[in-house]
């Protein structure tokens, strides 16, 4: 067996969680698990869709365009409302997991984040350099440069709980963290990079509307009769401000209050958790990979990602930038020795989770589809995302069936 990381000073891992973020994290990791496997589902059936003689409906349903004049919403066809609607529910649901972590979770102490922090950054940063190194010289390329950097955690669960059953609880908990700052990163990515030219009346109506929610959630009022009305006008001011909507959904995440009740009583955040996380997890991302995977994977779709240097920066992104980025990111925060790793972990399990972390699907597509309008483009990239996905996949599941059979008795 591998030895185990030697330990140092400074902060430790994994932290002593409460019952009640415990609690939390098993729960959340079974519904994402589910999830991720019906994401899966729709996004073979949108393939398979994509590959029959009737894949002219099939892009006939995703460009169907429905949005009333009087919205002032522009030209929205499915696609869109999936990316700018549906997705919105995922990252408020990306949200609340940030606030959980900074108020009960391992966030809460910055000694203790200290490695899935610095691990998620380098695995932002790492890939992003990998893709510019790559498609270096292709025009209109570097636009794309944040479609590598983003782990799909509903995905990587998923394959987490197939290849890994006797995985340690600590090893969950470290990707569950990493999953949530990328998930940060990613959103400030967009909100910075990715907004277009900025209409500041409604972008100002919807912070004060997003300020509004949050001074109710201070006064604890506990109403979804007041914050749903608030929440869906917010979405509607951001999208129309420039704004990607779904940086409106991260921000109410954040805001939704997680104070218990003295009467004991499911917190706003614990509610909000309860009822939107199954419809995000079951609807929201499958419905979003649905509309958005149906690539040809005929011959000559297949060369095209092979003879195109952005297809081929995005892969080498997922694949071997990820996997460096955050292995790389935690052996530096080890050995400079801002962290450790605790004993019942091992460095082969930080080398799995790190080739899980190329596992880009729901937020890599959709900085996809904001970085390449031409849809050629974002069809290869879409199939990049998806063979990296695979590729990743697989090497994740050589790493944790290894470690599986060593942690069974007698390994």
């Amino acid at each position: 067996m591998t030895r185990p990381v030697r330990r140092r000073v400074a902060a430790t891992w994994p932290f002593r969680p409460t019952v009640r973020y415990g609690t939390q994290v098993a729960m959340a990791l079974r519904t994402e698990t589910i999830g991720g496997v019906v994401m899966l589902l729709a996004a073979v059936a949108a393939l398979i869709w994509a590959n029959t003689p009737w894949a002219d409906a099939y892009d006939s349903l995703r460009t169907f365009e429905f949005s009333p004049h009087w919205l002032h919403l522009g030209h929205m066809d499915v696609q869109h409302w999936a990316s700018s609607g549906l997705l919105v529910v995922f990252f408020f649901i990306a949200g609340l997991e940030l606030r959980e972590e900074l108020t009960h979770g391992e966030l809460r102490d910055p000694k203790d984040a200290a490695l899935p922090v610095l691990a998620a950054a380098a695995g932002v940063a790492v890939p992003a350099l990998v893709f510019l190194a790559v498609s270096a010289g292709e025009a209109g390329a570097a636009r794309g440069w944040a479609v590598p950097t983003a782990t799909d955690i509903a995905f990587a669960l998923a394959v987490l709980a197939v290849t890994f059953t006797a995985c340690p609880a600590p090893l969950r908990a470290f990707l569950l963290t990493l999953a949530v700052v990328d998930d940060l990163i990613a959103i400030t990515i967009i909100a910075l990079f990715y907004s277009e030219q900025l209409d500041w009346v409604p972008l100002g109506f919807g912070v004060i509307l997003i300020g509004l929610y949050g001074l109710l959630q201070r006064r604890n009022v506990r109403s979804p009769w007041v914050y749903v009305p608030l929440a869906i006008l917010a979405w509607y001011c951001l999208q129309r401000s420039g704004v990607h909507a779904t940086v409106a959904g991260v921000a109410l995440g954040m805001l939704t209050s997680p104070k218990e009740t003295p009467d004991g009583r499911p917190t706003n955040a614990e509610r909000a958790d309860h009822v939107l996380r199954p419809f995000s997890a079951g609807l929201c991302v499958p419905v979003f990979a649905f509309v958005s995977a149906g690539v040809g994977l005929g011959v000559s779709q297949l060369g095209s990602v092979f003879t195109d240097r952005v297809a081929l920066g995005v892969i080498a992104g997922l694949v071997v930038g990820k996997f460096v980025g955050v292995f790389g990111g935690a052996w530096a925060a080890v050995r400079l020795g801002l962290a450790t790793i605790g004993e019942d972990l091992h460095w082969h399990e930080i080398g799995g989770v790190a080739a899980l972390a190329g596992v880009g699907f729901t937020v890599s597509l959709l900085i996809g589809g904001l970085a390449y309008t031409d849809p050629a483009q974002f069809e290869r990239v879409t199939t990049a995302v998806l063979i990296a996905s695979v590729l990743a996949s697989a090497a994740a599941a050589v790493v944790f069936r290894r470690r599986a059979r060593l942690r069974a008795p007698g390994g």
